[in-house]
């Protein structure tokens, strides 16, 4: 194995290169050396792994021989803690954040509980001076990857062109029932009635038109884990879309029918990839498949 180190303009990098497959942590145990099993895994988490140039932080990407290694030297920020907020990246213009469920985007009404405040908090103690934007929303009770901007020139930069700066936004759901198909997609009307109930329509009903793409990633006879692409983002999208193919996402109150085996509502942004607004780099982030998700799959239930 040859070794080298480089420079990267994010910190110091140490450089290697793979001869035999394995998957990605159990190499880095195996070649990073000097480094304790939890400081690698730490590394990894906090985004300081790439192979051949793109971030990896899954524990079991599977390394080829001849692919390149580099992990990051520079110590991770430790002084952020949340239970319902984990920093996943972060730079001077932008944090990516995942959210966990219980916990709004951005204050609404008398609720003092949302990532915006958990955040300000954050840079407030840090001593950054900056405040965290929100450039897009997921509901309360849905968990996953997010955008915060730390000023308002980025925040408009990603909002003013936000189709062509996210290219890949991609969620992954357990909803009630086997689906029989293994690809397809969904689209019609979205509009919301009086009581903020959005509905669908196949023809236009003054409302906003919705297209969701979705793949079969397992299946039990009781239920199915999907992924979604969406090509547009709409209010309750995913939720909609997937309640009129008769496959609501489970522990949905609103769109659902009472099937709730993982006790919140099965619905996790998992991939999110952008362009950044300010070094114009490819930014592509996933996140694990929730855990309780894949025990409903693995029990068949």
């Amino acid at each position: 194995m040859t070794q080298n180190k480089d420079y990267h303009k994010q910190g110091e990098y140490a450089h290697y290169f793979v001869e035999k497959p394995a998957p990605l942590l159990e190499w880095l145990l195996d070649n990073v050396k000097g480094e304790s099993k939890s400081k690698i895994k730490a590394t990894l988490k906090g985004r300081g792994i790439k192979v051949n140039g793109k971030t990896i932080t899954r524990f079991d990407y599977e390394l080829k021989p001849g692919m390149k290694v580099a992990v990051s030297k520079t110590k991770r920020n430790n002084t952020f803690k949340s239970k319902y907020v984990k920093i996943v990246y972060e730079d001077q213009w932008l944090v990516i954040v995942e959210k966990n469920i219980g916990i709004l985007s951005m204050a609404a009404g008398h609720s003092t509980l949302n990532v915006k405040t958990v955040l300000d908090d954050y840079f407030n103690q840090s001593k950054q001076h900056c405040q965290a934007h929100v450039v897009h929303r997921l509901d309360r009770d849905t968990s996953g990857l997010m955008i915060y901007a730390k000023d308002k020139r980025t925040a408009l930069s990603l909002e003013e062109d936000w189709h062509h700066t996210v290219y890949d936004r991609r969620y992954v759901a357990l909803v009630s029932g086997e689906m029989e198909e293994d690809d397809g997609t969904i689209e019609n009307w979205l509009k919301d009635n009086r009581n903020y109930v959005t509905y669908s329509s196949p023809v236009d009903n003054g409302g906003k038109y919705a297209i969701t793409h979705f793949h079969v990633l397992g299946r039990t006879t009781r239920h199915t884990l999907v992924e979604y692409k969406l090509e547009t983002g709409r209010k309750n999208q995913i939720r909609v879309h997937s309640a009129d193919m008769g496959h609501p996402v489970c522990g949905d109150i609103k769109y659902g029918n009472g099937d709730d085996p993982c006790h919140r509502l099965c619905l996790h942004a998992y991939v999110l990839c952008f362009v950044h607004p300010v070094t114009h780099e490819r930014m592509e982030f996933e996140t694990p498949i929730p855990t309780s998700f894949r025990k409903i799959m693995k029990d068949g239930k």
